[in-house]
Order: structure tokens, then C-alpha cells, then sequence
């Protein structure tokens, strides 16, 4: 069975459904055109707008909630800010547009097939193989969030995953609801379950955040979020 320890969610077993306004879209489409041609480091290759647009619409799906442009924006954001910490920021930065590019609420193999739909996809667009391979392993890391030490790339992407964490109350909270309703096939006292499961493996880790600056600026209010919704939880089940 797949390890979802690391994941700001309950487990599989216990892609977003808002859409995003023309403005939105269009920055990111342009993110994406300017990603693609730094990664293709001065080769050739096909239009990028239509995988923008064949991504932005997986991203779009009915059936999420949190795992949404939004979210693929904000990891967007959290990379610029670590970017400097990265070897290869735009192998980052493509590895964050498709990490959940492929997602079910209900099933375990997203981040793989998340990983293959890259392999199937850079190496069309023009993405060199050794960028593609780095990318495949990135979104495939995202299973554990669990970098080796030295893995810089890995860290960088880990931590703008998990950054939303580190938000502040009314943040947080929106985060956790939407998470909620993404589950909302789960009956209450399972999700209950499953969710203090995560909360309580994220809270046992020696440190949520590997880089410098995620270890400086969002480890403790991570922590103190996640210790409160686990209170939270545990009140609302002996209620």
C-alpha cells in the first residue's frame, strides 16, 4: 500500500471544482511558457500553450476542492520564494505542475501516474530526458514528502507543497474545509480517523520543512496548526 504519512490528508483508502478567473489563467499559462522554455534550455519544440491547457483543465476537475489551481498556484509561489535554495528551479517548477496533475480522492496511484503523465509529456514538448527524469522523481517524491538530505530540488518542492500548513488561521482553516469536502464520500467519524492519523505522523516528525527558509519562517506555525486541528478533531469525536 502506497504511504500517505507525510500528506496533509487522510489516507487514500479512508483532478479543481471552482474555476479559476481569465486572469488567473492567463498568468499561469504564461508561468508555464516561460518554465517550458528555460527547460528546453535553448532547443526546439512544439507550441506550450496547449499542454498549459490540457494541464489547467486536469487541474480544473469537478471532484477536487483543495487540489486545485488554486493550490497549484500557490506551490508556484512557494518555489519562487525557495528558489534560490533549488539546483534546477525549473525542473522544480514543471515537477509542481504536474504533482497532482492526475488526482482521485479515492485512489492511492495519483502521484504515480501523476509522475508518468510527465514522462509521456516533457519529452514531447521538448523537454531534454535528464530534465524529464528529474521531474518524474520530483512528483513522485511528493508520495512521502521525505527528501534525502542533499536533495535540494527535493526539498524545494516538498516544502512549497506543504507551505500551506504554515498559514494563518483563517488560511488554515480554509484549507482544512476544503480538504474536508474533497473527502466528502467519507463518513464523519472515518474521515475523523484518518485525518488524525496524518496529524499526528506529521506531528511526530523530526521537522516538517528542509529548507533553510521553511525551517525558519513556517515550521512552528505548522505545527501549532496542525496540533489544533488535531484538538480540534479530537473534541468534535467526543462531543
Amino acid at each position: 500500500m502506497t504511504d500517505h504519512s507525510h500528506r496533509p490528508h487522510p489516507p487514500r483508502n479512508a483532478g479543481v471544482g471552482t474555476n479559476t478567473g481569465t486572469s488567473t489563467e492567463t498568468g499561469l499559462r504564461d508561468r508555464w511558457h516561460d518554465t517550458l522554455l528555460a527547460a528546453r534550455a535553448g532547443a526546439g519544440g512544439p507550441d506550450p500553450l496547449p499542454y498549459a491547457d490540457n494541464l489547467l483543465a486536469r487541474w480544473a476537475e469537478p471532484q477536487r476542492r483543495y487540489h486545485t489551481t488554486a493550490h497549484l498556484r500557490a506551490v508556484l509561489d512557494h518555489v519562487d520564494t525557495l528558489a534560490d535554495h533549488a539546483e534546477d528551479v525549473e525542473a522544480v517548477r514543471l515537477a509542481a505542475w504536474f504533482h497532482d496533475a492526475v488526482y482521485r480522492p479515492d485512489r492511492s496511484e495519483n502521484e504515480e501516474r501523476s509522475a508518468a503523465l510527465a514522462e509521456r509529456a516533457l519529452p514531447e514538448a521538448g523537454v531534454p530526458d535528464a530534465v524529464t527524469a528529474e521531474v518524474a522523481r520530483l512528483v513522485r517524491l511528493t508520495v512521502t514528502h521525505d527528501p534525502a538530505d542533499g536533495d535540494r530540488n527535493g526539498e524545494v518542492l516538498c516544502d512549497a507543497d506543504l507551505a500551506v500548513l504554515a498559514g494563518g488561521p483563517q488560511e488554515y482553516g480554509a484549507y482544512a474545509a476544503r480538504v474536508r469536502e474533497e473527502y466528502g464520500f467519507v463518513p464523519d467519524d472515518a474521515f475523523r480517523e484518518g485525518r488524525a492519523a496524518v496529524l499526528r505522523q506529521l506531528l511526530g516528525l523530526p521537522r516538517l520543512f528542509r529548507t533553510p527558509y521553511g525551517a525558519a519562517e513556517w515550521e512552528a506555525r505548522a505545527r501549532h496548526n496542525l496540533a489544533t486541528e488535531l484538538e480540534l478533531l479530537s473534541s468534535s469525536a467526543s462531543g
